[in-house]
């Protein structure tokens, strides 16, 4: 939790950002103590990704928490996302 007593939750449209744009955006919201980092809010098409689960795990460590968002269907990218170390899974875009 925050300093400020709220839950800080960076969300990176990882669809549109390159790789090394997602590991300094992973960074940046690590060293600005944020709680979570999360894929994708539907503003593009592919939605979370393993690749991109497993890079911000790498980047993040134990430190943060990764959630994966939109485009979890069918229920196997779901066990997918989990084996990649994802901490959270959400379809849509309000968590």
């Amino acid at each position: 939790m925050h300093s400020t007593g709220k839950i800080v939750k960076v969300i990176l449209e990882t669809a549109l950002l390159t790789q090394h744009e997602k590991i300094n955006a992973c960074l940046l919201a690590q060293a600005g103590g944020a709680d979570y980092v999360k894929t994708d809010a539907r503003f593009s098409s592919s939605g979370a990704s393993v690749e991109d689960v497993n890079l911000m795990r790498r980047v993040v460590g134990n430190t943060m928490i990764v959630k994966a968002a939109d485009g979890i269907h069918p229920p196997e990218k779901a066990l997918t996302l989990i084996y990649a170390d994802a901490q959270k899974i959400m379809e849509g875009s309000d968590g």
